[in-house]
């Protein structure tokens, strides 16, 4: 019997699952941690790698309109200057008077009496959310640069560079994935809000007329990717961001929220930032479909802009999966993960690991081909059958392939499905067909 999860508790579920099992790790834990911080374990790795790979298969693989970037981490300090970063890049900041402990002005709600100790806040003031360092051996001003905190600025610095090297025609768009980077004075809820992150993003490029067409489209691409890689579209909700709360750039922002244990908060978002950064930036396009005696029309392109958090969507994911059936010592937790993002597809299991000749056969005719063919394959031979198959369920595997000794008989093999516990015997020559089509 499923049972109903309290939501105060699941998050701590989730956090010591993503530990116990390897996804994701407090960051420089053994010195006491370091906030906003965090390391990802083996399976974390495959999960993440496996959301953005399949959002660059939708997104950029399967399209003809979308250009990749991997632009450096640090720019130049004009960029961020023209993007109007370095005076508009703030958070409210109130410092406590008694414990000098520093709190988002909006995040708390006595305005005038310190969260932790109960003293006396001071006066809030603007404190910018990026990190400064500072480029070679000077200290000088002209040697500041910035760790970005977006992606977005690293496609327009590009954007000439694109249009040069490929002759696109609009509307036409860059992608990247890539890290970004933000002094939050808070940071807090696990993955939620951090201080290191990864973003994809997507910054497309229409004629002014057009915008209003191309943000609905947009809008649709999100919400189908967010059903494909298994986020619960029941939490789900699209906030029209006022005037008041839109970053500087922005004429328009729709944000995805999401209802996590901690509240409905911001997991998604999507910009309408106008021409505000390529004018910024003194860049223009020829558009060739606006004729004149020269042979092109010199424009400004508008952008719409999707932005998707990795880790963000790592916790939706995992929030979404998270599933218990059962009481007691026959309690069953399991992460009911879409194949498509699952670290795991199969594990393969000779059901006693002391007879050589089951490991010899599982592991040559069941596990090397599954694993060339595949690449996310385990093999777990550890503890009895139901132990394996609880361990993996915690991980989000699929399927359990395991190999008997009726197999040495017939050559065929037990499939144990995760998300009902039925099983069934497939031949092991149907067996790539067999897990190919579960995954599409």
């Amino acid at each position: 019997m499923k049972k109903d999860i309290k939501e105060e508790n699941l998050m701590e579920k989730i956090v010591s699952l993503s530990k116990r099992r390897g996804f994701v790790f407090q960051g420089s834990e053994i010195y006491g941690g370091l906030g906003g911080t965090w390391d990802w374990g083996h399976y974390g790795v495959a999960l993440k790698n496996n959301i953005k790979q399949n959002w660059w298969k939708k997104f950029v693989d399967n399209r003809k309109d979308i250009y990749g970037v991997d632009a450096a981490i640090l720019m130049r300090q004009e960029v961020w200057k023209n993007a109007g970063h370095v005076d508009n890049f703030t958070d409210p900041m109130v410092e406590c008077k008694k414990c000098h402990k520093r709190f988002r002005t909006d995040q708390i709600k006595d305005k005038e009496k310190c969260p932790e100790c109960g003293g006396e806040l001071g006066e809030s003031k603007l404190f910018n959310m990026m990190f400064e360092t500072f480029v070679g051996a000077s200290d000088e001003s002209s040697a500041i640069s910035y760790l970005r905190p977006e992606t977005a600025q690293g496609m327009f610095v590009n954007f000439k560079n694109t249009v040069d090297a490929f002759h696109p025609k609009l509307p036409f768009g860059m992608a990247q994935i890539g890290k970004a980077f933000r002094n939050e004075i808070t940071p807090r809820d696990f993955l939620f809000r951090q201080r290191e992150f990864e973003q994809m993003e997507i910054e497309y490029f229409v004629r002014e007329k057009d915008w209003k067409k191309y943000f609905e489209y947009w809008k649709d691409e999100m919400i189908e990717w967010m059903e494909e890689v298994g986020i619960n579209m029941g939490k789900i909700h699209e906030l029209e961001v006022s005037e008041e709360d839109r970053a500087h750039y922005s004429k328009r922002t729709v944000d995805f929220e999401f209802d996590y244990p901690f509240g409905r908060k911001e997991l998604f978002g999507l910009a309408y930032r106008t021409n505000f950064d390529l004018t910024n930036h003194g860049l223009d396009y020829i558009d060739e479909e606006n004729n004149d005696s020269s042979g092109g029309k010199k424009i400004v392109p508008h952008v719409i802009e999707p932005t998707f958090g990795v880790d963000r969507a790592v916790l939706a994911i995992l929030l979404s999966a998270y599933k218990e059936e059962g009481e007691g010592e026959d309690k069953r937790v399991f992460l009911k993960l879409s194949p498509n993002v699952a670290p795991v597809i199969c594990a393969i299991s000779p059901l006693l690991k002391n007879k050589p000749e089951l490991v010899e056969y599982a592991n040559t005719k069941v596990y090397a081909p599954l694993k060339a063919e595949f690449g996310r394959v385990v093999w777990d031979d550890n503890g009895n059958i139901g132990k394996r198959y609880r361990r993996q369920d915690e991980v989000g595997t699929p399927w359990c392939v395991v190999i008997d000794f009726e197999t040495l008989e017939n050559d065929t093999v037990t499939i144990r499905d995760r998300d009902t516990g039925r099983q069934e015997r497939v031949e092991i020559s149907a067996l790539k067909d067999y897990f190919k089509e579960k995954i599409q």
